[in-house]
């Protein structure tokens, strides 16, 4: 069994930044894509960014420029580097893994989640 396990969420002020963990003990963070997705009170599940294998990103428009997705081998951990962070961030954050190695912002792609961190940016 898979299990990924975010942290590093937390309230901040709009403006302000946030860095958020995942890791596994049974997942090789290196190993194949991995993305950032998040679920807003009362709306789907969105994505946020993705990395592939071999480390090329993607990023939604509404974080470009703002979000950075990063992982570290040796510490098998997957981050989410964010800043100027806005009220519109505000929701839940999850982590997820796929088989494939390239990367993608397709929800399906991914079959293993985390159980998600809250982000709360307050105005």
């Amino acid at each position: 069994q898979v299990q990924l396990v975010e942290s590093g969420g937390g309230s901040v002020q709009a403006g302000g930044s946030l860095t958020l963990s995942c890791k596994s003990s049974e997942y090789q963070i290196n190993s194949r894509a991995m993305a950032w997705f998040r679920q807003a009170p009362g709306k789907e599940r969105e994505a946020v960014a993705s990395i592939a294998m071999i480390r090329d990103t993607a990023y939604e428009d509404f974080v470009k420029g703002r979000f950075t997705i990063s992982k570290d081998r040796a510490k098998n951990t997957l981050y989410l580097q964010m800043s100027s962070l806005q009220v519109e961030d505000t929701a839940m954050y999850y982590c997820a893994a796929g088989l494939e190695y390239g990367l993608s912002l397709r929800e399906f792609k991914y079959v293993y989640w985390g159980q998600g961190t809250q982000v709360t940016v307050s105005s």
